[in-house]
């Protein structure tokens, strides 16, 4: 006999709630997960089916501090513009001087 896949075996434990009407708290103690876990299962697999229950990335959506792309290309015209080498003068025309520093440096300008 195969070994079942996370997806089957988180399948089989949402059909139990679903199929054969046990509780959540005893299928989530059979297959040793949290009620709070098979909770969540049970709503992805509601609103999302089968591929709901699949393996998720944990990375976050995106960056709250990141620059916005339109903000980083002017920062990247500025820089061209007054000399990659004049940190201060671009830093007196952009008002957050570390993150345009950072912007060029990531660019590949050398600021000094």
């Amino acid at each position: 006999m195969r070994e079942m896949s996370v997806a089957e075996q988180r399948h089989r434990a949402v059909l139990a709630v679903i199929s054969d009407g046990r509780t959540v708290t005893e299928v989530a103690g059979e297959w040793k997960v949290s009620r709070q876990t098979l909770h969540a299962r049970l709503a992805r697999y509601e609103t999302d089916g089968l591929d709901g229950l699949a393996d998720r990335s944990h990375r976050p959506a995106g960056c709250p501090h990141q620059m916005p792309a339109v903000v980083e290309s002017r920062v990247l015209e500025r820089a061209s513009s007054v000399g990659a080498r004049q940190p201060l003068r671009l830093s007196l025309m952009i008002a957050r001087r570390r993150a345009a520093s950072r912007v060029v440096l990531n660019e590949g300008s050398p600021l000094p």
